[in-house]
């Protein structure tokens, strides 16, 4: 059990059911609605899933390694590593799911007949272990890490399957054929990813404050103050809204003229703006470490929320 606590099993199951419903939810019924199927495997893409979960594992892991003391100041109930967990069963660990999962990522690559897109578990790795060393010690280097390796899970399904269309080129140019909706809807999930773990990650920072100023981390709070940190996230989060008007925006210039989804709506109303508005408050009113850890998991809320979408997504479609 307190392997997995270690290995943050939960979010491996988010980062599995993101690859999952973005695959299955969004690009499988768009192909559909042009006559198209998925051309990856189900073995190839389970291997993907796999790959991507492995070396997110690895990450928490190498994470928890060289977090160990600060983790002692800011959260010591979540300490695993050289209590439980011994150091060295912890390095092992991590280098046998990061080899792991750059074997099957390459395995994965070469199916597509693209090798060179193995290089996103080896940099993915490689990122990983200098967030850990270096990276989250610098100003907002971290956050935009993390953030960026966040925003790129739903894009793999999208990045492993494009090279396989080959079969359908005649296809998409007799009948000028556009997928860039696809493109788009699975764009749009990366970036909203992007944008709220980054609101997240500075929350985080500003619960971690007391830690992370003993041990001379240069973090957002630490270099700015707590005020100008909240003020940083609540604009992010107000940045993330527009972001999301204006893609729902954009969404309706695809229907066809005098239609309105109207189930989107209600759900991005009701679901989306909602909780991002009553997070903006709660992060504004913050003031103690119980409230900026309450602030984080709406976040989390948020981000699940707009993972959801996708059932009713595909059910629009088809």
């Amino acid at each position: 059990m307190e392997i997995l606590r270690l290995v943050r099993y939960k979010n491996l199951l988010i980062v599995a059911a993101t690859m999952v419903l973005v695959r299955y939810f969004i690009m499988q019924p768009i192909l559909h609605g042009f006559s198209f199927e998925l051309q990856l495997g189900v073995l190839s893409f389970v291997m993907l899933v796999l790959a991507t979960v492995l070396i997110t594992a690895a990450g928490y892991v190498i994470n928890d390694y060289f977090d160990t003391r600060t983790d002692l100041v800011n959260r010591p109930q979540t300490v695993v590593v050289g209590k439980s967990v011994s150091r060295r069963l912890a390095i092992a660990m991590h280098m046998g799911m990061s080899v792991l999962g750059i074997a099957l990522g390459l395995i994965v690559a070469i199916k597509v007949g693209r090798p060179i897109f193995s290089l996103l578990f080896v940099l993915a790795a490689g990122v990983l272990w200098f967030y850990s060393t270096t990276y989250k010690r610098q100003l907002i280097i971290g956050n935009l890490v993390v953030a960026l390796l966040t925003g790129l899970v739903p894009l793999i399904p999208l990045i492993f399957e494009y090279p396989l269309f080959d079969v359908y080129w005649d296809m998409i140019a007799l009948f000028n054929i556009n997928l860039n909706r696809m493109v788009y809807w699975v764009g749009g999930y990366a970036l909203f990813a992007f944008l709220l773990t980054l609101v997240r990650e500075i929350i985080k920072d500003i619960e971690d404050f007391e830690g992370d100023t003993v041990y001379g981390r240069n973090t957002l709070p630490v270099h700015f103050g707590i005020q100008a940190s909240k003020i940083i996230a609540s604009s992010l989060l107000m940045t993330t809204l527009i972001v999301l008007i204006f893609l729902f925006a954009r969404y309706m210039q695809f229907l066809p003229s005098g239609k309105f989804d109207y189930y989107t709506f209600i759900y991005f109303v009701l679901f989306i703006l909602i909780p991002i508005f009553a997070l903006f408050v709660m992060l504004l009113l913050a003031h103690s470490k119980t409230d900026y850890h309450k602030s984080s998991r709406m976040c989390k809320l948020i981000m699940l929320f707009g993972l959801l979408y996708t059932l009713i997504f595909r059910w629009l479609i088809l």
